[in-house]
């Protein structure tokens, strides 16, 4: 019997305990799933001394994480963020499996209209997403509060011309989580057309505002679940 478990600063609604319990019952295994709230990751330290096998990691964590492993997966390296770590001989080791998650779920929905992506965060998650779309060759530009590199802009900056280039929008932002569903980033979703794909990474609730605003313009909208249950399973092979 081993132990698995998600560390995170609020986890109270999410999906991974359900999830793997779920899984550990329908395989058979005798393994059981923590939820750790953490107020630091500083706090990680006493987690990884205990007798743990394997650990998914969340916000505010994905990046602030790393320093506190020993290894990192080759993928974990190059995106700079790790949601997944496998606890082997007392050796931990970082990996992401955001990056696949994400690649599986948008599979089927992109076309060739999709030659440039704008995405909306520029965390932990945000950085699995570009990871994949610019390893398909997708052009990618950031909307962030603090901007701070050449391809990053500030919310009041997204226009017309913007989005008339970029008919991929990620949102990685939590804005709009449950509770508070009625929150909204501040976007110009006028400028939305039916060649757009819009994408929020929130998965509760199901539709976002954000992606409610979105569909109202004719773009096609995708919310989180399927890369959730993709980096879920992906997770899960590792730890296995």
């Amino acid at each position: 019997m081993s132990t698995y478990g998600l560390i995170g600063k609020s986890l109270k609604h999410s999906f991974s305990k359900d999830f793997f319990t779920k899984k550990f019952d329908a395989e058979g295994l005798r393994h059981s799933y923590e939820n750790f709230e953490i107020q630091d990751i500083s706090e990680i330290i006493a987690i990884l001394k205990t007798d743990i096998s394997g650990l998914n990691v969340t916000i505010p964590y994905k990046e602030a994480v790393i320093p506190y492993l020993d290894k990192l997966s080759r993928e974990a390296e190059q995106i700079g963020a790790v949601n997944t770590i496998v606890l082997k001989d007392g050796i931990a080791i970082g990996h992401n499996t955001d990056a696949h998650g994400f690649q599986q779920s948008i599979k089927p929905f992109l076309t060739l209209e999709h030659d440039k992506a704008l995405i909306i965060g520029t965390g932990g998650a945000s950085k699995a997403v570009a990871f994949v779309l610019e390893n398909i060759g997708l052009e990618v530009l950031y909307i962030s509060r603090n901007p701070q590199k050449e391809n990053q802009f500030g919310y009041s900056e997204i226009n017309e011309h913007m989005l008339r280039a970029c008919k991929c929008v990620v949102n990685t932002a939590p804005v709009g989580t449950w509770p508070n569903i009625d929150d909204c980033i501040a976007f110009p979703f006028e400028f939305l057309t039916d060649k757009h794909l819009v994408i929020d990474l929130i998965y509760n609730p199901e539709e976002t505002q954000f992606l409610k605003l979105s569909k109202e313009q004719g773009a096609a909208t995708l919310n989180g679940l399927s890369m959730l249950k993709h980096q879920a399973l992906r997770a899960w092979e590792l730890w296995m």
